[in-house]
């Protein structure tokens, strides 16, 4: 796959306060990334360099091998961007505002406009003063969605949607992935990010702390067991690599180092093995791992 988005040792200050330290990572053709973080942690400062928003003040940022501050007007006619907070003309009816947004991009596909203004259930004719979040958040998306572009950049894009909505979002967005477009997702919807991104980028104060696939990340979290054993499974807490067990009525409840889990086996096939359970951990458990810390 080729690199669709490529963020090489960015930097950005704002007077004495450094923003983004170093940030690396790419966003391959027909991938979808998940960038996440908590708030104040450089996503949307990141996103803002890429759309050439801010300049940075060191590293490489190319978007389909273009600098993204030097050629943005070249990297926006195949680009669509939806923020966490759309901002509308409150005098233009939700309609207008989208058929405007598509004419700007040039690209638009009417057909796909209507259809998707049916399935996030929006009222086009009412003004956008009259909207609640939610359905602005409804015409950014459905504006973006409308156009056929190879990148899709989305920041917190399902914030005030209903989760009848974020799944039609979802839903869409398998959609685009499945046509082999390329998405980056900045999301606080963990369950969301985790069913739709390919690869998973972390960034706190500024810095990348992890990224890679959720398979390879999950070595870094522990599974959650829950055991029945003939035997007395408090024996179980003796082993390397158990915590946190609880134990009622010859059950136990532990967290898992996954690089014992043989060692934890064996000491559990040893007591008579009534009942196993295993939930591999989550990208949640990722994303607090690094957030308490």
């Amino acid at each position: 796959m080729s690199e669709v988005v490529n963020v090489q040792g960015v930097q950005k200050k704002f007077g004495k306060f450094q923003a983004l330290h170093d940030v690396t990572f790419t966003v391959e053709k027909g991938e979808v990334v998940g960038f996440i973080g908590p708030n104040g942690s450089g996503k949307s400062t990141t996103i803002r360099v890429l759309l050439g928003i801010i300049k940075r003040d060191a590293g490489i940022a190319e978007i389909f091998g273009k600098d993204v501050w030097k050629e943005s007007l070249d990297i926006h006619n195949r680009i669509s961007y939806v923020p966490g907070d759309v901002v509308l003309w409150g005098n233009l009816t939700g309609g207008e505002i989208i058929d405007l947004f598509i004419k700007l991009h040039g690209s638009g596909d009417k057909e796909k406009r209507d259809y998707l203004i049916k399935r996030f259930e929006l009222d086009p004719k009412k003004k956008a003063k009259s909207y609640s979040k939610g359905n602005r958040q409804k015409v950014g998306l459905i504006a973006a969605l409308s156009v056929d572009s190879d990148l899709y950049i989305f920041d917190e894009p399902t914030s005030g949607l209903d989760p009848l909505m974020e799944q039609v979002f979802q839903e869409e967005v398998e959609k685009i992935k499945a046509a082999g477009k390329s998405i980056l997702l900045s999301s606080h919807i963990l369950s969301e990010v985790e069913r739709l991104a390919d690869k998973i980028v972390i960034i706190r104060q500024g810095e990348i702390v992890e990224a890679g696939n959720l398979n390879e990340l999950r070595h870094l979290t522990r599974s959650t067991i829950t055991l029945v054993t003939e035997g007395d499974v408090a024996e179980l807490a003796t082993i390397t690599g158990v915590h946190d067990l609880v134990e009622k009525d010859n059950q136990a409840t532990f967290s898992a180092d996954n690089e014992h889990l043989n060692d934890i086996l064996l000491k559990a096939t040893q007591l008579g093995v009534k009942k196993f359970e295993a939930v591999p951990p989550t990208l949640a458990d990722l994303f607090m791992r690094h957030y308490e810390s």
